[in-house]
């Protein structure tokens, strides 16, 4: 039986995944950062 993918490439699917979950993290970080900046600085 022929393998579809190469360990290669399911491992590269594996890491591609996480580093956009990654980056979907971070990015809510940085918006909740921003966010608690304007509270802190109180409103005009």
């Amino acid at each position: 039986m022929k393998k579809r993918f190469t360990e290669e490439q399911i491992i590269g699917f594996l890491k591609e995944a996480e580093n956009a979950k990654l980056k979907k993290l971070l990015a809510e970080a940085m918006l909740d950062m921003e966010a608690l900046k304007v509270v802190v600085k109180g409103k005009p």
